[in-house]
C-alpha cells in the first residue's frame, strides 16, 4: 500500500480496492496494513470493516491460525459495542462462527476439547440471538466426520433440519451430503445429490470447484468417463495455484495418476509448486500431499523414479526423492491429527487413497496427449518405427556393406544401420575389419559423417550440414573415394545455398545463391570422372533440386524451363541405368515443378503416373510422399474428398516405414485441412494435434507451436473452451517459452487465444488481466501496430464489460493511435460500438456522453474507410453506426434521438429482398424502433403501423421466422393499448 488512508472515506475505498484482488499474500498484507490504518480513527465501524476484510484474507489465503484471532477481536467489539453492528454486519459476524470452526479443525495442535467448547459457544450465541441451530448442527456433523466418529446421528440432526439464513449455501451443503453418501460407498446416490452443483445450478466462492474434485473418481467408477474428463478440465482451472484449494488440486493430481495421465499430473504439479510452501493449513496440506504422493507413487511404479519433479523450494527433486519427502511429511501430519482426535481416521483415509489401483489404463484428458517418455529431459526423440526394420546382420562386415547398399538405394532402413555402426565405432574396443570389401576405417567415418549431415539438412540445420558434409568429403578423399567425396561436396554446396537469404532481400539473395550452387554442381559433376551410375544419378538429382528450390523461392516463370530440363536429364539417365529410386525422384520433381508453376492439372497427371509406377515397380517407401503430394494438389483443385482419400492412404503407407522416413507431420496437417473442408472439425482437430506432437518430438518446436495454436483456435471455434485453455496452459509452461527463448509473437498469439478462451469461458477477470498485459506488450510492436490496435480494442471491450470505463477509454485511445499507423477499420469500429453500448447499458444517462464520444470515434473511422474505398466483410460501417446510435440513446433514455438513429439505419439498410441475408438484421432494427416508439415514447399507433407493414413485407418474401418477434411486440402493444 503506497500511502496509508488519511480519512475513513479513503479507508473504505482502499478496502473496496483490496476486495478486488485475488486471495494471496498481496491481499493479506494489504488487509493487515488497513487494520493498522483503521485503528488510527476514533471510530469502531472502520475497524470492524477492516477486521472482517482481514479475516476473509486469512480464511481464503489458507492461514487458519490467524483467522480465529481476528474473529476474537470482532466478537469483543460486538460484545462491547453491539450498536456498531448493523443488520448486515451482525449477519456477517454470526455467519463467520462457522469459519472459525473450520479453521480450528485444520490445526492439529488445537485440542479436541477446545473444538467442542467452540461449538458450545456457537450454540449458546445462536440461541441467545434467536437464530436457528441448523448451522450449529452442520458444524457438529463436520467435526464428527473429521474425527472419524459414527456420523449417522450427527448427519441426521443436521440434514433433517430446516435451513436458516445462516446455513451454509445450498452448494456447500449439497457437497457435504454427497460426501456423506460417498463415504458410505454409494457413488450413485452421491452423484445424484451433487447434480445441481455439477450442472452449475448452485455455486458459491468454493463451489463447484470443491465438488468437482470429489466427484471425479465416483464418475469414473460409474462409467461416466467423458463427464469426468470435462469436470477435470473445468474444476482444475477453477482451483489452480490457489492455496485455499490445495486439497482440491491434490485430488486432481490423484485423478491424473489413476487414469494413465501421469505426465499431465507432473505438469500440473509443476504449475502448483508454490503450494508446498504457501499452504499454512495442516489439514489442507495433508490433503494436497496425499494427492501428490498418489501421483509420484504411480510414476515411480512405472519405472520413472529418476524423472525430475517440482517440489519444495531450495533443491532439485526427482520423483523418487520427492515422494520420500512427501511421504514423511504427510505421515507426520496424519499422525498429529489422529493423536489429537484419538482415532486413526486420517491415516486410514490416506492409506486408502494410496492403495487405490488405477481406474483406467488411459483416458485422453487434453488435446495434448503426453506420456512419461515425453517429459524425460533429453533431446527430442523420434517415435519408434511402426514397422521393424529388416534384422541387421551379426557380422560387422555384412553390416557395413548392407548399410552402404541400402544408402545407394535411398532405403529408409539405412539410417538404423548407420546408427548401430555409429555406436559400435564409438566404443573403446572397436576393431575395424581388415577386409578389402569394407575399406579403411576412414571411409566408414566419412559415411557416418555424411549420414549425420543428411539428417542435419532434413532438420533445416544447414550450417551444421555444411560443416559435416565438408568434413566427410575430406575423409572420402583420404580413403580414395572421389565419387563419394563429390557427393558430399555437392551436399555442402546445396546446404550453403539453403542457408542464405536472411535479411530484407532474403528471397532474391537465396535465389542467387541457388543459381550459383547449380553452376558449381554442374562443374563438380563434369570434373569428377569415374562416377558409378547411382552417384551420377544422385548428382543429377541435386542439380535439379537446386533449380527446383530456386523456382520455389522466386516463383519466376523464367525458372520453370531449366528445372524441367534438368529433371528430363535425370529421368533419362536413371531410366537408362535402371536407378529405380531416382526415376521416381525425377517424376516427383517434375510434378512438383508443375505444381509450383501453377499448372495443377498437369501436376496431378504426373503424380497419377508416378503413383501407378510406384505401386508396380517401387520403391514402396516413396509412395507416402507421392500420395501426400497428390493430396495437396487435390486440395488446390478444391476436391477435398479426393485429397482426404490420398492423404489417408499416405498415412497408412507411412506406417510401413520408420517414423523419420516420411514427413507424417505434414500429412496430418494436410489431412486436417481436408477434414475442415469436408465439415469434419473434430477429426481435423485430432490431425492438428497429432501433427504438432510429431513436430515437437522431432525438435521442430516452432512448427509444433504453430500447429498447436491452430488446434487451440479450432477447439475454441468448436466451443471446446476448457480443451483450448488446458492445451494453451500446457504449451505456455514449456521451458523455452517460460525462458523467453521462443518467438515472442507466436507466444503472444498463444496468449491471445487463451485470453479469448477465458472470456468465452466467462472468466472475465482472468481474461481482462491477460488482455491488459498483451495490450501493454504489443504497444512496443513498431512493425505491427495493426495487431496492437486489435488487441487494445478487444482489451477496451473487456474492461467495459467489467465496468471499468476509465481504463477502457484509455485502451480505446491506444487502439485509435495504432490504427492511425496501420488501419483496422472494421475491427476497431466494431469494438468502439460495442464499448459504447456497454457504457450506455451499464451507466444509463450518466454514461451517454462517454458512449457518444466513442461512437463519434467510430464515425470518423467509417469516414476514413469510405475515403479509402474499404469494403467491409459484414454490414456497412455507416449502417452499423446508425443502429448503435439507436441502441445507445435508447439505453440512456434519449428516445427521440434513438428513434431518429434507427430510422436512419433502416434507410441505409433498405427493405430486404427474397434472397437477402439482411432480413434478420432489418427485422431487428424494425423491432427496436417499434419498441422505442410504442413503449418508451408511448406512441403505439405509428409503432403498430411500422410493425404490421414489416410483418407483411417479410411474410410476402417468405421470411416468416424473422416476423415472430415483430408479431409478439405488436401483440403486446395492442394488449397495453
Amino acid at each position: 500500500m503506497p500511502t496509508a488512508p488519511q480519512t475513513t472515506d479513503e479507508l473504505y475505498e482502499a478496502l473496496k480496492e483490496n476486495d478486488r484482488r485475488p486471495y494471496g499474500r498481496t491481499r493479506t498484507v494489504t488487509a493487515e496494513e488497513l487494520v493498522d490504518a483503521a485503528e488510527q480513527f476514533d471510530q469502531p465501524a472502520p475497524l470492524v470493516h477492516a477486521l472482517l476484510e482481514l479475516q476473509e484474507a486469512y480464511t481464503y489465503g489458507s492461514e487458519p491460525r490467524k483467522s480465529p484471532v481476528v474473529f476474537a477481536r470482532l466478537l469483543t467489539l460486538f460484545d462491547e459495542q453491539p450498536d456498531v453492528f448493523d443488520e448486515r454486519l451482525r449477519h456477517t459476524l454470526f455467519w463467520r462462527f462457522k469459519w472459525v470452526s473450520h479453521a480450528l479443525r485444520q490445526l492439529p495442535e488445537m485440542p479436541l476439547t477446545s473444538l467442542r467448547q467452540w461449538l458450545t459457544e456457537m450454540r449458546d450465541r445462536y440461541e441467545k440471538a434467536g437464530f436457528g441451530l441448523q448451522p450449529y448442527y452442520g458444524q457438529a456433523y463436520q467435526l464428527a466426520a473429521h474425527v472419524g466418529e459414527d456420523t449417522t446421528p450427527a448427519y441426521e440432526l443436521w440434514a433433517g433440519r430446516t435451513r436458516t439464513r445462516l446455513s451454509d449455501c445450498e452448494a456447500c451443503e449439497i457437497c457435504e451430503r454427497a460426501r456423506y453418501h460417498l463415504t458410505a460407498g454409494d457413488d450413485e446416490r452421491a452423484l445424484r445429490a451433487w447434480e445441481p452443483v455439477l450442472n452449475g445450478k448452485e455455486s458459491c466462492q468454493e463451489e463447484p470447484a470443491r465438488s468437482l474434485s470429489y466427484a471425479l473418481l465416483p464418475l469414473l467408477r460409474t462409467g461416466r468417463t467423458d463427464r469426468a474428463r470435462e469436470l477435470h478440465l473445468t474444476g482444475y482451472r477453477a482451483c489452480r495455484r490457489n492455496p485455499a484449494m490445495s486439497g482440491e488440486i491434490g485430488r486432481h493430481l490423484e485423478f491424473c495418476a489413476l487414469t494413465g495421465n501421469e505426465a499431465r499430473g507432473l505438469e500440473l504439479l509443476a504449475e502448483n509448486r508454490s503450494l508446498f510452501d504457501e499452504v499454512d493449513s495442516p489439514l489442507d496440506l495433508l490433503d494436497f500431499l496425499t494427492g501428490v504422493e498418489v501421483l509420484l507413487q504411480r510414476v515411480e511404479l512405472l519405472g520413472h523414479g529418476a524423472l525430475p519433479a517440482a517440489g519444495y523450494a531450495g533443491r532439485t527433486w526427482t520423483v523418487a526423492g520427492l515422494r520420500a519427502e512427501v511421504r514423511r511429511r504427510a505421515d507426520d501430519h496424519a499422525a498429529r491429527f489422529d493423536a489429537r482426535n484419538g482415532t486413526t481416521a486420517h491415516s486410514d483415509r490416506r492409506r486408502a487413497r494410496l492403495d487405490r489401483a488405477p481406474l483406467l489404463d488411459a483416458l485422453e484428458l487434453t488435446l495434448r496427449t503426453r506420456s512419461l517418455d515425453d517429459v524425460t529431459p533429453a533431446a527430442p526423440v523420434a517415435a519408434p518405427p511402426a514397422r521393424p526394420a529388416d534384422p541387421a546382420p551379426d557380422s560387422l562386415v555384412e553390416l557395413i556393406l548392407q548399410a552402404r547398399g541400402l544408402e545407394e538405394q535411398g532405403h529408409p532402413d539405412a539410417r538404423a544401420r548407420w546408427e548401430r555402426l555409429r555406436t559400435l565405432v564409438a566404443a573403446r574396443d572397436y576393431t575395424h575389419p581388415d577386409d578389402p570389401a569394407v575399406g579403411p576405417l576412414v571411409r566408414l567415418r566419412a559415411d557416418l559423417l555424411d549420414d549425420e549431415a543428411g539428417r542435419a539438412g532434413n532438420n533445416d540445420e544447414f550450417a551444421d550440414a555444411v560443416a559435416l558434409h565438408e568434413e566427410a568429403a575430406a575423409l572420402y578423399d583420404d580413403a580414395g573415394e572421389p565419387g563419394q567425396a563429390a557427393l558430399a561436396r555437392a551436399g555442402a554446396l546445396l546446404a550453403t545455398a539453403e542457408n542464405s537469404g536472411e535479411g530484407a532481400d532474403g528471397p532474391e539473395a537465396k535465389a542467387a545463391a541457388l543459381t550459383a550452387a547449380h553452376a558449381s554442381l554442374v562443374r563438380l559433376h563434369e570434373e569428377t570422372p569415374g562416377l558409378a551410375p547411382y552417384q551420377e544419378a544422385r548428382l543429377l538429382r541435386l542439380r535439379a533440386t537446386a533449380l527446383a528450390l530456386r523456382l520455389q523461392t522466386s516463383g519466376s516463370e523464367d525458372h520453370v524451363a531449366p528445372v524441367v530440363a534438368e529433371v528430363d536429364a535425370l529421368h533419362a539417365f536413371a531410366t537408362r541405368h535402371d536407378v529405380v529410386g531416382q526415376i521416381s525422384g525425377a517424376l516427383l520433381l517434375r510434378a512438383s515443378t508443375y505444381a509450383i508453376s501453377g499448372d495443377l492439372p498437369a501436376a496431378v497427371t504426373e503424380t497419377d503416373a508416378l503413383i501407378d509406377r510406384l505401386k508396380a515397380h517401387g520403391p514402396a517407401w516413396h509412395l507416402p510422399r507421392a500420395l501426400g503430394l497428390r493430396g495437396r494438389l487435390q486440395l488446390g483443385l478444391r476436391d477435398a474428398q479426393a485429397a482426404y482419400t490420398d492423404l489417408s492412404e499416405g498415412l497408412r503407407r507411412a506406417a510401413d516405414w520408420p517414423a523419420d522416413a516420411v514427413d507424417t507431420s505434414r500429412l496430418h496437417g494436410d489431412l486436417a485441412e481436408a477434414c475442415m473442408r469436408l465439415g469434419r472439425p473434430d477429426e481435423a482437430l485430432r490431425h492438428l494435434t497429432r501433427s504438432a506432437e510429431l513436430d515437437l518430438r522431432r525438435g521442430n518446436r516452432t512448427d509444433a507451436y504453430c500447429a498447436y495454436a491452430n488446434a487451440a483456435q479450432l477447439s475454441l471455434d468448436l466451443g471446446r473452451v476448457e480443451d483450448c485453455i488446458a492445451l494453451l496452459d500446457s504449451l505456455l509452461a514449456e521451458p523455452d517459452i517460460t525462458a523467453g527463448e521462443a518467438d515472442d509473437r507466436l507466444v503472444a498469439q498463444l496468449r491471445l487465444t487463451r485470453a479469448r478462451a477465458l472470456h468465452a469461458g466467462e472468466d472475465l477477470k482472468a481474461a481482462t488481466a491477460e488482455f491488459v498485459a498483451l495490450a501493454a506488450e504489443s504497444a512496443g510492436w513498431d512493425d505491427d501496430q495493426g495487431s496492437h490496435a486489435m488487441i487494445a480494442a478487444e482489451t477496451a471491450v473487456l474492461l467495459g464489460e467489467s465496468g471499468d470505463f476509465g481504463r477502457a477509454r484509455e485502451a480505446a485511445d491506444q487502439a485509435l493511435a495504432a490504427h492511425a499507423d496501420a488501419p483496422r477499420y472494421e475491427q476497431l469500429s466494431n469494438c468502439l460500438r460495442e464499448l459504447a453500448r456497454l457504457q450506455a447499458q451499464q451507466q444509463g444517462p450518466d454514461g451517454l456522453a462517454g458512449a457518444l464520444a466513442l461512437l463519434a470515434d467510430a464515425g470518423r473511422i467509417a469516414d476514413e474507410a469510405r475515403a479509402a474505398a474499404y469494403e467491409t466483410q459484414g454490414r456497412s460501417l455507416d449502417t452499423a453506426l446508425a443502429y448503435e446510435h439507436g441502441r445507445v440513446n435508447a439505453y440512456a433514455g434519449a428516445y427521440e434521438d434513438a428513434l431518429a438513429a434507427l430510422d436512419k439505419a433502416l434507410a441505409l439498410l433498405g427493405e430486404p429482398g427474397p434472397e437477402d441475408d439482411s432480413a434478420g438484421e432489418w427485422a431487428e432494427c424494425v423491432r427496436l424502433a417499434g419498441a422505442v416508439e410504442g413503449i418508451y415514447l408511448e406512441r403505439p399507433a405509428p409503432a403498430l403501423t411500422r410493425l404490421d407493414a414489416a410483418v407483411s413485407h417479410l411474410t410476402a418474401l417468405g421470411h416468416t421466422e424473422e416476423t415472430e418477434p415483430l408479431i409478439s411486440l405488436a401483440a403486446r402493444l395492442r394488449d397495453e393499448d
